[in-house]
């Protein structure tokens, strides 16, 4: 159902992991500024951008968009159909040069993440679903693999994806009480994807997030046959009044890796 807004948005990402990837590669100056809230922009969130908005108002000019590095045009709210984007997610581990950000273009409608896409431009992986479709991974070498959450309920056995940059108190102590030892820390969205192609058993994040964090992943991960939910076990929804995602939020594989404190 949306072939359309698929292929558009893949388009966008693979051109803007270009941008992205010629100021990482280029040894220049990547331009840092801080942002209202302390959070740090680059050349790159710009540039990235800049070529993804261009090209969803180009194509859909009927669609809202929310974008971490647009001014929020309230507007969208009346639109059953927005696009949300963070143009680089990870701008921290981009600063950082440990490959670990992503491109995030995903699609809402009627508040519901129907269709996600997220670039890596550092290894050229590209993940990508729609409602009702399936995910999907497909490498730099064009070939391409359909996703799976893992099966594994065993709780002493469990695999989590954790932020690298933003650990917080939450998980050292669900770690504790359910004795995880296989912990993968990772920057950006590439958590939910880690879920999403059976690496890892659960994600769970106890720190606020944006929309533009967790639309495409969320598509992802459900596409995948896992669980995406707040972490007060109601829907995550899109396109709203306030784009923080106060609650928090679980991407598992299952719903007896349901795990609470």
């Amino acid at each position: 159902m949306w072939n359309k807004e698929l292929k558009i948005a893949k388009e966008a990402a693979l051109n803007a992991g270009m941008a992205i990837m010629n100021i990482y590669e280029g040894g220049g100056d990547i331009g840092i500024e801080y942002k209202a809230d302390d959070s740090p922009l680059t050349r790159a969130d710009k540039a990235s951008n800049d070529i993804i908005v261009e090209k969803l108002k180009l194509t859909f000019p009927d669609y809202a968009i929310l974008s971490e590095e647009e001014k929020d045009n309230k507007g969208r709210l009346q639109n059953d159909l927005c696009f949300i984007v963070d143009p680089l997610d990870g701008t921290k581990e981009f600063i950082k040069r440990n490959g670990q950000f992503t491109v995030n273009i995903a699609l809402s409608y009627k508040h519901k993440a129907v269709m996600g896409v997220i670039y890596v431009p550092v290894t050229g992986d590209l993940y990508y679903a729609s409602e009702g479709d399936g995910a999907f991974l497909q490498k730099h070498d064009g070939s391409i693999k359909k996703l799976r959450v893992s099966d594994n309920t065993d709780h002493s056995a469990l695999s989590a994806a954790a932020s690298g940059s933003h650990f917080a108190e939450e998980m050292e102590r669900l770690i504790e009480k359910y004795q995880i030892k296989n912990i993968m820390k990772i920057g950006s969205s590439l958590k939910g994807c880690l879920v999403a192609k059976g690496e890892v058993d659960v994600y769970y994040r106890h720190n606020p997030t944006m929309e533009w964090d967790t639309a495409a992943m969320q598509c992802i991960v459900e596409e995948a046959g896992g669980i995406f939910r707040q972490m007060d076990d109601t829907p995550m929804l899109y396109n709203r009044e306030d784009s923080l995602n106060a609650k928090g939020f679980y991407a598992i594989n299952a719903i007896e890796n349901r795990l609470t404190l």
